[in-house]
């Protein structure tokens, strides 16, 4: 599959002598996967050869100025690369210096016939050159000194030391019928030495340091110059090819890695340095073949890349009318070598001036290794090579129209790019966008790649209007500290108001009050709502507008008209209490919970009497506001109590005996008046209990609700010994009930005065279980008291003992105490004579003269201080003489 791209036209390595480059034209086919096609096939479709393309990984342009005039008139035979100019061989034996954009610096006239072969040394300060008549020439660019040759055979490759320049390094190789060593010794003479002769034409040779690489017809050799050593021979696979025709090339990758093409065959050796214990008579090095492999075309020429190989490619294809090959395009491949194949990355056929008449020796392919610049040399064309950058990389994701990869390629490396910029790129996108109608994520992009400049967004908003797509950039418009002309603002909502009225509500909502001249749109919106009055969106919107031009009292009464949801926040946010005391009603109507919730929260701002008073005409609000109250503080609403008992009644009963038994302020007289008018039994007999008439209680009870669990219930709240006869006289002509007291009345009432006055022959259910649970509960009851008797005795011997170990431990008396009574210091100053000293178990200290005499006891005496207080501790006493 092929497709035909044009170069750049303009050079990426800039100017040089005040001169342009002019780029002509040329067409370079990428292909990803080649292999040959039966005619039975069928072609695939354009569309699906475009997408599958994929990016090249070189660029291209040709070589022009100065060197067009050269192929004109005369054709290229040799070319060699430095990494500051180009040194070029023609076929009529010219030699030509250009900078590396084609324009000519100088001119040698070395011979009449084809130039073979040009040699720089690193420095690029001196030249070899070696012609078809036998001419050799070395010498310097810059300096007088040189070297000139005859030879009577063809020369057909000359090498100069990589360090020439330097005294002691002159030396260089020619190579015609034998491989020759010159070397200029101390007396500036130039010696000659055989390096090797006999197996044919020296048709290439490559030096690197201290390795010269070299081919004949029978293979590779390489030679140490430092070891005076040949290291190894590497043999040609395909003998039946010319040497001649489909020469060997040869490229050194580093100081030890040699690259060898020759015909479809690739080989990869490395010199190592061979184990001392291994050497006896072999050389100090050897080589090792770390990849071999075949390529499907004849080789012209090899170059490394990183880890890859660009590699020239000389191609032949059958004719369509004549059984014959002809020449095809060359290619330039990058590869990736395997152990024993490779793997192609990239592969170009290169549209070259005059290829249908070129053979594979007529192609080669030099390289620069500062910037990884690769020459295609043809007899009337040289065409350069070079890695494509990134700016490269976004013009073909452009041309391709892959706008999104393009503009994050452009924002990543948004340093390094020369060519491009991101706005530009971004432009473009959405421009392909629009064209294809994709409007929404067209608007998108906006907002990335417009960013600040709001001279591009207003153009931009007029280009989706007159497309019809404003509502597609609504979303996306600047609403920030950067902002554009609130007329731009004001368009988008006129043009939603007029379609879309959902639309026009969510920008309302999202857009800040300030964008836009609010009076304008109310008034809009207003015209709108005169042909449509009852819409609940216009209201809505209407409400919000209004709540941005703070005229809050009309968006309140929209609000509460449509029953709105926000209408709480709205009177919250803006302390509309003194607006809605009037609309309590309707607040009550929408939203019961909350709108009493927020009364209660703001007593400060609305009394607990204004809201009565308006809810007045509203018992079941009333009655919903007054028990909120009542349950956050049951004296708040006091004087409402007597009221709130007939409301509970009509509109809420399971509550009313909560509030009964928690209201302090209720009339007994009044509750208990509504409570027997509605028959309600439960709230009249707590009503009587609290009034004092229990046995009335009781009595309804056992009658009306019939439940001897609750009368029993009632009984032991009360613990009163007569309503627990009155309920037993109640209960003795009724088996039933006489089951349930003989089961619950054990524990509070001996049950032998209920056992005694049931009647004889009484038929009682399970009275047998009842028995039997008086007797285990009795039994309980002694077990009962049997512990706590335990208990209190061991709780008792253990705290006397306490308090006797406590009362017999020694008293510290020293200088520092003093007498309770006299508040003198307990110890006389004088030891020697006789005192008394009475401490008392409480530790107050008395002298004995300061005790009062004696009580009713005699020889008991009781702290002064502690009696007192009625205390025990200063019962007893020590008395302490000396």
């Amino acid at each position: 599959m092929t497709a035909e791209i044009s170069l750049f036209l303009s050079s990426p390595w800039g100017k040089f002598g005040g001169l342009l480059v002019q780029v002509n034209l040329l067409y370079l086919a990428t292909v990803q996967i080649f292999k040959v096609r039966h005619p039975s096939e069928e072609t695939t479709d354009e569309s699906e050869e475009e997408d599958s393309e994929e990016e090249p990984k070189l660029k291209y342009e040709r070589l022009s100025n100065g060197m067009t005039e050269i192929l004109q008139n005369d054709a290229a035979s040799c070319m060699t690369v430095h990494d500051k100019f180009l040194a070029l061989g023609t076929h009529f034996g010219k030699v030509f210096l250009l900078d590396i954009q084609g324009n000519i610096t100088q001119k040698f006239e070395i011979s009449s016939v084809k130039i073979n072969q040009i040699s720089l040394d690193e420095s690029g300060e001196h030249v070899g050159i070696c012609s078809e008549d036998g001419k050799v020439q070395v010498f310097g660019l810059y300096t007088r000194e040189g070297f000139h040759e005859n030879f009577d055979c063809p020369i057909k490759v000359v090498a100069l030391h990589p360090q020439f320049t330097r005294s002691n390094y002159k030396q260089f190789v020619t190579g015609g019928n034998k491989l020759l060593l010159y070397e200029r010794n101390w007396l500036n003479r130039w010696k000659t030495s055989v390096l090797h002769e006999g197996e044919g034409t020296i048709t290439n040779i490559k030096w690197r340091a201290n390795l010269i690489a070299w081919a004949n017809n029978v293979g590779v050799k390489i030679y140490d110059i430092s070891t005076k050593q040949r290291i190894t021979n590497v043999l040609r696979d395909n003998v039946s090819l010319r040497p001649d025709m489909y020469p060997c090339s040869l490229c050194w990758k580093d100081n030890t890695t040699l690259i060898v093409g020759w015909g479809s065959s690739i080989k990869i050796c490395v010199v190592k340095e061979r184990n001392p214990t291994e050497m006896r008579d072999l050389p100090s090095r050897y080589v090792e073949i770390v990849s071999a492999f075949e390529t499907e075309f004849f080789i012209c020429g090899l170059a490394p890349l990183a880890d890859q190989l660009v590699t020239l490619f000389f191609v032949k294809e059958n004719s369509d009318q004549m059984d014959e090959e002809l020449c095809a395009r060359p290619r330039l491949d990058i590869i990736q070598p395997l152990p024993e194949s490779c793997e192609e990355i990239s592969s170009d056929a290169l549209t070259v001036r005059n290829f249908q008449d070129n053979e594979c020796r007529d192609y080669r392919l030099e390289h620069s290794e500062g910037e990884s610049l690769f020459y295609i040399i043809s007899p009337k064309d040289i065409v350069v090579a070079k890695e494509r950058d990134q700016d490269d990389h976004i013009d073909w994701l452009v041309q391709k129209k892959k706008y999104e990869e393009a503009l994050m390629a452009a924002e990543i490396s948004f340093k390094n790019i020369k060519r491009h910029d991101v706005q530009k790129i971004g432009m473009e996108y959405i421009n392909h966008l629009v064209n294809t109608r994709d409007y929404d994520s067209a608007a998108r992009k906006c907002q990335k790649v417009l960013g600040k400049n709001m001279e591009l967004w207003e153009n931009e908003v007029y280009r989706f209007k007159t497309i019809g797509q404003l509502k597609a950039i609504s979303q996306y418009l600047p609403r920030g500290d950067l902002r554009l002309r609130p007329a731009i603002y004001e368009m988008i909502l006129h043009e939603f108001l007029k379609t879309d009225y959902e639309g026009f509500a969510t920008l309302i909502r999202e857009w800040p009050g300030d964008l836009y001249n609010n009076m304008a749109i109310v008034q809009a919106v207003t015209d709108h709502l005169k042909r449509d009055p009852t819409n609940s969106t216009l209201l809505t919107t209407l409400a919000e507008l209004y709540t941005y031009d703070q005229r809050y009292d009309r968006a309140l009464e929209i609000y509460l008209r449509l029953r709105h949801k926000d209408v709480y926040q709205l009177i919250h946010k803006h302390n509309l209490f003194s607006s809605i005391e009037d609309k309590i009603v309707l607040l009550m109507d929408f939203d019961k919970e909350k709108a009493v919730d927020m009364l209660l929260d703001n007593e400060d701002k609305i009394s607990i009497d204004k809201v009565v008073e308006e809810l007045a005409d509203r018992p079941e609000l009333l009655h919903v506001y007054l028990h909120k109250l009542f349950k956050r503080d049951h004296h708040k609403g006091q004087k409402y109590h007597e009221r709130q008992i007939g409301l509970y009644a009509e509109y809420d009963r399971p509550n009313l005996l909560p509030f009964l038994r928690d209201s302090t302020h209720c009339p007994l007289e009044k509750a208990l008046e509504i409570c027997q008018q509605r028959n309600f039994v439960e709230e009249t007999v707590f009503l009587l209990s609290r009034m004092g008439n229990c046995r009335r209680a009781l009595q309804m009870i056992m009658e009306e609700l019939a439940d001897v669990d609750k009368a029993i219930e009632f009984a032991k709240d009360q613990d009163d010994a007569e309503l627990w006869d009155d309920l037993i006289s109640y209960s003795i002509d009724k088996p039933p009930f006489i089951t349930g007291l003989l089961n619950n009345i054990g524990t509070h009432v001996d049950p032998i005065l209920l056992i005694r006055r049931i009647k004889e022959g009484m038929e009682i259910p399970n009275l047998r279980d009842s028995l039997v649970k008086i007797l285990h509960d009795y039994n309980l009851q002694i077990l009962l008291r049997e512990g706590c008797k335990k208990i209190l005795v061991a709780d008792s011997l253990s705290l006397l003992q306490k308090m006797h170990r406590t009362q017999m431990r020694g008293v510290r008396v020293d200088e520092e105490n003093i007498c309770e009574s006299c508040h003198a210091t307990i110890l006389p100053s004088d030891m020697a004579k006789t005192f008394n000293v009475v401490v008392f178990h409480c530790r107050h200290m008395f002298h004995k003269e300061c005790l009062p005499s004696s009580g009713t006891i005699p020889g008991l005496q009781f702290c002064n201080i502690c009696s007192a207080k009625r205390r025990g501790p200063g019962s007893g006493i020590l008395e302490m003489k000396k």
